[in-house]
């Protein structure tokens, strides 16, 4: 009988106590958003549409707690920042405060000072090892693998690499174009031709020199034939106008698509006000050309009354990750955002990406140059990372060969110096996993015709990923 009495007190105390979890939990979420549509109603028109961007901020107030009340209640008039102590209660300022400070604490998840003490990483489902395959190029940017198990590696300073991983030798390859490495550019991206086992065909992205005026640079795309360590017939088959003086933002992944056609990305070389939006030109585009550099017949602009002929999409900042989804067929590629607002896109023809009418980041400086992060007609991201984790190189895994990897998609981080595992689920990231951490700027990822995953690592050299049985 006690102990009939006893588990029923202890059931209605367990009741008792779901129920004020429930309703403190209730309670949390209800505080979130309403400090949520605060912030959207008072304060993103100025720090941008999402409290996130808060983490790339400098504070010149500070940005503790006190210090947040204290600017959200007062203002400072000199600095621009108004007073809300008639609009907001105390309460409602130090929910405001907190919901900021939780923009803050996002970057904490990628930031960490311990460097790898080995070779050998574990992971959530797997242990792995680095094995360096080659260490010659100072910015691997991109990587090719060729019938027999050699590949090529491109350094952006200008060399080509034919690498031989069985022998850990490898040679440069002669016929390379001249390049402007310098800034942002140099010798980009490489991709083998579909039938690559037949024609021997390459292709190579870089940033081209304008021949009458040096100042003055374009992303251009060279096709050649490899034979050897030489490459002959090379021609550019596309170089996109307008040329400009400045050093970044050139773009440059290739990716053969589903179709056949050869896709590649063009920043918009630093000019956001201009390029982008604008259809007369090349640059913040997505192109798709065939594989002699004539135009597909069904490109969205192929006329060429409303567009650039090659045009695909536009709306671009700077795409420095492309990779055809195996699983889909779908195009997908990742570009850089300013402070904030990197973004992962699946490509539909003629479709506007946004930049900058819309975005998740700031300008460097920490002001706002746009209050959207969403508008109609503009083709919203599947994901955006704030901080800005600066990503470079993409592949989707699709091999047994690493355990519950299979469908991920990896891309490497620049600014954080990480490996990002991304589980996709109905198009859309469901999880992160930040691996390698401090290895180093992670420029490349690609999977290798054998199952295995590569990585591009700046001053290191070229990485394969290897399980650990």
């Amino acid at each position: 009988m006690l102990k009939l009495i006893f588990v029923s007190i202890i059931t209605l105390f367990t009741a008792f106590f779901a129920i004020d979890l429930k309703k403190s939990e209730k309670h949390e979420t209800h505080v979130e958003e309403k400090a949520d549509k605060n912030y959207q109603t008072y304060c993103s028109g100025c720090h941008g549409g999402k409290m996130d961007a808060f983490v790339d901020r400098k504070w010149k107030y500070g940005n503790s707690p006190e210090n947040l009340y204290k600017s959200i209640k007062s203002g400072y008039v000199d600095g621009g920042m108004p007073a809300f102590e008639k609009t907001f209660s105390d309460k409602e300022i130090k929910d405001l405060a907190n919901y900021i400070l939780l923009g803050i604490k996002n970057v904490d998840k990628y930031t960490s000072k311990e460097k790898p003490l080995s070779d050998t990483f574990k992971t959530e489902q797997n242990t792995v090892k680095l094995v360096n395959v080659f260490s010659g190029a100072k910015v691997p940017w991109g990587i090719a693998f060729l019938p027999g198990g050699k590949m090529l590696v491109t350094d952006r300073s200008g060399e080509l690499y034919l690498v031989d991983e069985k022998t850990k030798q490898s040679q440069k390859v002669e016929g390379v174009p001249a390049v402007r490495a310098s800034g942002q550019g140099g010798l980009m991206d490489v991709i083998l031709h579909p039938n690559f086992a037949k024609n021997n065909t390459i292709y190579l992205s870089y940033s081209k020199p304008k021949e009458d005026d040096s100042k003055l640079q374009t992303t251009a795309i060279l096709k050649a034939t490899l034979k050897g360590n030489q490459l002959e017939n090379a021609q550019d088959i596309f170089v996109a106008q307008p040329y400009s003086t400045t050093r970044h933002h050139y773009g440059s992944r290739l990716v053969f698509g589903k179709d056949g056609y050869l896709y590649f990305s063009v920043g918009e070389r630093g000019n956001e006000k201009q390029n982008p939006q604008d259809k007369k030109n090349d640059l913040g585009k997505v192109h798709r050309i065939k594989d002699d550099g004539s135009i597909p017949s069904d490109n969205p602009f192929a006329d060429g009354k409303d567009g650039q002929k090659t045009i695909y999409s536009y709306g671009h900042r700077n795409p420095q990750g492309m990779a055809l989804n195996p699983y889909t067929g779908e195009m997908w590629s990742h570009e850089h955002g300013p402070r904030g607002g990197d973004e992962i896109n699946i490509h539909i023809k003629a479709a506007n990406y946004g930049w900058p009418i819309t975005s998740y980041g700031i300008n460097y400086d920490g002001t706002t140059f746009t209050e959207f992060t969403t508008k109609a007609g503009i083709q919203a991201p599947i994901h955006y990372w704030i901080p800005s984790i600066g990503p470079s190189g993409m592949a989707f895994v699709n091999s047994k060969i690493y355990k519950g990897w299979e469908g991920n998609l990896m891309v490497g981080s620049l600014r954080f110096e990480y490996l990002n595992r991304c589980v996709i689920k109905d198009k859309k990231v469901i999880k992160e996993e930040l691996l390698f951490k401090n290895i180093g700027r992670v420029r490349e990822v690609r999977m290798a015709p054998n199952g295995y995953l590569y990585i591009g690592v700046e001053g290191k050299g070229v990485f394969k990923i290897m399980p650990v049985s």
